[in-house]
């Protein structure tokens, strides 16, 4: 009687070349996933926290938001986009606010879920968020009677702007600039509580933000999930804005 010969062999076999095909594919998802991550956060978008009070009520300390990359560098800004730079002239010194603030258990695992794909901005210390106002060669008033800023003539209505109680003014201090080619005049929503372009007049960039410092566009609050919402740059309220007189 012939024997049928041990299986045990080739069992063994096919679970190696089982295990060493699943160490292989894992290898592969880790390399794309890596790849991909860094794709994302060098192109696309990236999240960074709001350390300060100065885009209030729009954005609260401690938001998180998404920011679009391609903006400016393939899509152009708008008037009234709200978007990050970097700081241009040392804005941010002795303003010790801006550390990262402190995370609970679930937003430090929600940042580091953001972390593995490339979204989660370690640097965001070094950045501002601020509404953009005037476009290169806009011309930015303020204050007109009715307290309002003007851009190349045309008064704005602001509905995002935090005034300070007792005052229709959006600003507390008057201001007359014509944006430079290749930057930006940028404002806090919380004007009496915001330091951006008003407050630099002497610096290198005279409180303009250069447009090579634009890391890119806000589109949405990512967290927490009380605050999810998309950011508008309230078309309307610059629908009536000309191109700058040349």
């Amino acid at each position: 009687m012939v024997q049928s010969p041990p299986r045990e062999a080739p069992d063994r076999r096919r679970r190696d070349r089982g295990a060493v095909g699943f160490l292989r594919d894992l290898v592969v998802i880790v390399v794309v996933a890596v790849l991909a991550s860094f794709l994302i956060k060098t192109f696309l978008i990236r999240s960074f926290f709001i350390p300060s009070e100065s885009m209030e009520n729009t954005l609260q300390v401690h938001d998180r938001i998404l920011v679009n990359e391609l903006v400016p560098g393939l899509i152009p800004l708008q008037r009234g986009d709200v978007v990050v730079f970097k700081d241009p002239d040392t804005w941010l010194v002795g303003q010790e606010d801006y550390a990262a603030p402190p995370s609970n258990a679930l937003q430090a695992s929600a940042e580091w879920v953001l972390s593995l794909f490339g979204l989660s901005a370690q640097d965001a210390n070094d950045h501002l968020v601020k509404r953009v106002i005037g476009l290169p060669g806009d011309h930015v008033t303020c204050c007109n009677a009715l307290g309002q800023l003007s851009v190349n003539g045309t008064p704005v209505q602001e509905p995002y702007v935090v005034k300070q109680p007792g005052t229709d003014r959006v600003s507390e201090q008057d201001f007359d600039v014509t944006v430079p080619a290749g930057e930006l005049w940028v404002m806090g929503d919380n004007r009496y509580n915001s330091e951006d372009s008003r407050y630099h007049p002497t610096s290198k960039h005279k409180g303009f933000v250069p447009l090579d410092d634009v890391v890119g566009r806000a589109f949405v609050v990512s967290w927490p999930v009380s605050h999810w919402s998309w950011l508008s740059n309230y078309p309307g309220s610059f629908a009536g804005v000309g191109p700058p007189s040349k």
